[in-house]
């Protein structure tokens, strides 16, 4: 019996098949469009799912001004940054960065649910958030995916 066949395969990037999906946000919650977001990007719905590698695909998030919040985390929550300066801290909440840079809020919901490593700012590379449903990467030909039927 040749053990060539029991050698384990350990999914890399080069022999990944990373696709392009196509996500459209309108009317979705926040908190759970970026659970499934973060499972596409790490390929947790691939059965070649490796936690120590991206395997996953490049994810272009489309009406990202049309998310919405349940109950008043619109006006309750608060986001803090700081500047980096004594007495620096600024708070916003999601309505005043919903006007102004929608893609913000979902990038943000995302970023937070992937690893906090190298691996999950490689990850982050691979996601793209638009506020419109225009988007430059008609040439990656994305498929669209209902991010309902993803669990």
């Amino acid at each position: 019996m040749s053990t060539l066949s029991y050698k384990t395969v350990s999914v890399n990037k080069e022999n990944s098949n990373k696709e392009w999906l196509i996500v459209d946000a309108e009317n979705m919650v926040v908190g759970r469009l970026a659970t499934r977001v973060a499972n596409l990007l790490r390929g947790k719905h691939k059965p070649c799912f490796s936690p120590n590698s991206d395997c996953g695909d490049y994810v272009v998030i489309i009406n990202a001004d049309k998310v919405r919040f349940t109950g008043d985390k619109l006006t309750d929550k608060v986001y803090v940054r700081h500047t980096g300066y004594p007495g620096g801290q600024r708070f916003t909440t999601p309505r005043d960065v919903l006007a102004k840079f929608p893609e913000r809020v979902v990038e943000h919901a995302v970023k937070g649910m992937l690893p906090k490593n190298r691996l999950g700012r490689q990850l982050y590379r691979n996601l793209y958030v638009y506020a419109s449903a225009e988007h430059p990467h008609q040439a990656q030909q994305p498929k669209e995916v209902n991010i309902n039927s993803i669990r």
